[in-house]
């Protein structure tokens, strides 16, 4: 997951991801005409190493495998659940991908309560669709847990970060 925190350490995020690993460009709250030349160059980058590319907050069409959230697209659609009701009618509409959030506390939603692991479970249980565990997760955290196909970040990936460990 990007957003504006992560800032230039953005560059060296896309360095780390495992070959096959997915990047949610989420730049809300950058000017659009920012936002889609810095997603271009994303996409470049994420092209290079074999990342998969998708985009929240618009229509597809710049390059993008997939789209996040309410966008609508023909590719790869993924969305966020925060609850079970949430999650299965994301999966109705024809999500893909679903990231649970928050299973921890985050710094993305600083008011927003951590679900804690046995809630984010339940709300994963049994959907065909692939899982993600999102929301205060590093590669060590998600060791420590069962349920899900894989886990995504931003805090992880910034410098620092615990995230390809």
């Amino acid at each position: 997951m990007t957003d504006e925190r992560i800032g230039d350490g953005l560059w060296a995020a896309l360095r780390r991801l495992p070959r096959g690993s997915g990047v949610v460009f989420r730049h809300y709250a950058t000017p659009v005409r920012e936002r889609r030349a810095l997603f271009r160059r994303v996409v470049r980058v994420a092209r290079a190493r074999g990342l998969v590319m998708v985009r929240a907050g618009e229509r597809a069409g710049l390059g993008e495998d997939g789209v996040h959230g309410s966008a609508r697209g023909d590719r790869l659609r993924t969305a966020p659940a925060h609850d079970r009701r949430e999650a299965v009618a994301a999966v109705r509409r024809g999500v893909d991908v679903l990231f649970v959030s928050p299973v921890f506390a985050t710094r993305s939603h600083p008011v927003a309560e951590g679900l804690g692991v046995r809630k984010a479970r339940r709300i994963a249980q049994g959907l065909p669709v692939t899982v993600i565990a999102l929301g205060g997760m590093d590669a060590r955290r998600f060791r420590g847990i069962a349920g899900f196909d894989g886990w995504a970040a931003i805090d992880a990936w910034s410098a620092g970060g615990s995230g390809a460990e």
